[in-house]
């Protein structure tokens, strides 16, 4: 090759890297690729967007399926700035392409948008790399990236089946409950709601009034375990200027505020004998009376009552009127603890990571292996608010990209721990003991073992059936012996 002189057009191309070594990085007129042919036409055919950018950040190539999915043609793209033709949404603050030519480390499906020719903004994961010559010169960047639009849309469809209102599940025992809600819907029977604290109670019954034909009416919620008996009375059914000592006003009830739609009586369970009396009045007459005053008024609510405890047990207990229980009880709705519809555990996280993402304006993308393992494991005694406290939690630690272990609370990370197995186990022991605990954890619940330890319950089936067990609903199981 021959040499150049000072003002030889060539002598522009060439930029110094290291020692006396040179390479060429030629200048592109708009339209030209840099890339062999060859080259080109293998990257033409394959899916996923490819682009490349010399030292100066402009186009040096780009591929069939980058001008599809940014609706740029080839021939506009190279030659330009990137940042002109893909348009990020970190471009402008933390471009991933810049973080590898300054680092010399790729990165690898990070999920960001982009904005196509037509103002559309789309889904997309981008993987960076460096570009070097034959010599192994830095030459540039590469970044490959691939359009979510389809499989965020198939994400909101899942969404849209397993979400009814604020609940999302996907477990055949919430889908029963999801099936039943707008035929209870229709009606203005009372319902009684029962599940641990941190269940959802709350959510099924605004579900419920949405559901509804007051709809359009109020939903007025109270804790009746939170206030003592003259307050709640109060509380509940409002009182005259004069009634008691400091009540210098008229001031209405919570069945006045909820004429026309629906009044949730949360911890029902917690109200005294006395209470009852007057609240199964109000039930079975639908009127009620503001403490100091003589006049009844019509009550247009309708009645949605929940307790963590078991109510039929009270009776038995005479703790609680079964007059009044067989008031409330006319439609029945139980919600599982989270414990048994795990495999709603991934569904339940994204959706609390969704949500703290947008209220603290962060960007993490989820949770990594291992902690999901760890939320799989987990009994999960506070139900879904433990869960979503667990996640926020993480919010404040984890900085960006995925939750890990070490980002959880002090309960969860101890968890994080690898479970000790007795010295001298074989792999196939310790099978054995880990699917003896899940069909422990389960209550030998087939469906939910497998969903659990991510296997086919026929394969379940075989194994229990290999290690001579008997499931309870068929004698007592053997103990797991070594």
């Amino acid at each position: 090759m021959g040499k150049t002189t000072p003002g030889d057009p060539k002598a522009k191309s060439k930029l110094t890297v290291r020692g006396d070594r040179q390479r060429h990085t030629p200048r592109l007129a708009p339209g030209q690729s840099s890339l062999p042919p060859q080259t080109a036409i293998i990257l033409d055919s394959i899916a996923d967007g490819v682009f490349t950018v010399n030292h100066e950040w402009h186009i040096t190539f780009f591929n069939r399926a980058a001008e599809e999915i940014t609706g740029i043609p080839a021939a506009e793209a190279l030659g330009r700035p990137c940042c002109e033709v893909f348009r990020a949404t970190v471009c402008e603050t933390a471009c991933v392409l810049k973080q590898t030519l300054e680092t010399g480390k790729p990165v690898v499906c990070q999920p960001i948008a982009i904005l196509r020719s037509d103002g559309k903004e789309i889904p997309i994961t981008v993987s960076t790399a460096l570009l070097k010559d034959e010599h192994g010169d830095v030459v540039g960047g590469v970044e490959t990236f691939r359009d979510l639009s389809l499989v965020e849309d198939l994400r909101r469809e899942i969404h849209r089946q397993y979400r009814l209102g604020d609940i999302i599940s996907k477990s055949p025992l919430m889908q029963k409950i999801f099936n039943l809600l707008p035929d209870i819907a229709r009606t203005d029977s009372t319902v009684l709601i029962q599940g641990e604290s941190g269940t959802g109670k709350e959510l099924v019954a605004r579900a419920l009034h949405n559901l509804s034909r007051r709809a359009q009416g109020p939903f007025v919620a109270v804790n009746c375990g939170a206030l003592p008996d003259t307050l709640l009375e109060s509380e509940l059914f409002g009182h005259m200027a004069g009634a008691f000592t400091d009540a210098r006003r008229d001031r209405r009830g919570r069945f006045a505020m909820a004429e026309g739609g629906t009044l949730f009586l949360d911890e029902f369970g917690d109200i005294s004998p006395a209470l009852q009396v007057r609240l199964l009045r109000v039930l079975e007459e639908r009127t009620y009376t503001p403490l100091g005053s003589s006049k009844s008024f019509k009550a247009d609510v309708r009645i949605v009552a929940a307790s963590h405890k078991d109510l039929a047990q009270l009776v038995v207990e005479g703790a609680f009127r079964a007059d009044l229980y067989y008031r409330i009880n006319v439609v029945k709705l139980t919600l599982p603890r989270l414990a048994e519809r795990k495999e709603d555990i991934p569904l339940l996280a994204e959706h609390f990571i969704e949500r703290f993402n947008k209220l603290q304006n962060k960007k993490i993308l989820g949770l990594n292996y291992d902690t999901l393992a760890i939320f799989m494991r987990h009994d999960w005694p506070g139900n879904i608010r433990e869960l979503e406290n667990a996640i926020e939690h993480a919010f404040i630690i984890c900085p960006k990209g995925l939750i890990q272990a070490e980002h959880l609370p002090d309960q969860l990370r101890r968890e994080s721990q690898p479970a000790l197995f007795p010295e001298g186990l074989s792999l196939k022991e310790q099978e054995k003991r880990l699917l003896w605990e899940a069909l422990e954890r389960h209550g030998w619940r087939r469906m939910a073992t497998a969903r659990e330890l991510g296997i086919n319950k026929n394969t379940l089936r075989r194994k229990i059936q290999g290690y001579g067990w008997v499931p309870p609903d068929a004698g007592h199981p053997k103990k797991l012996s070594r």
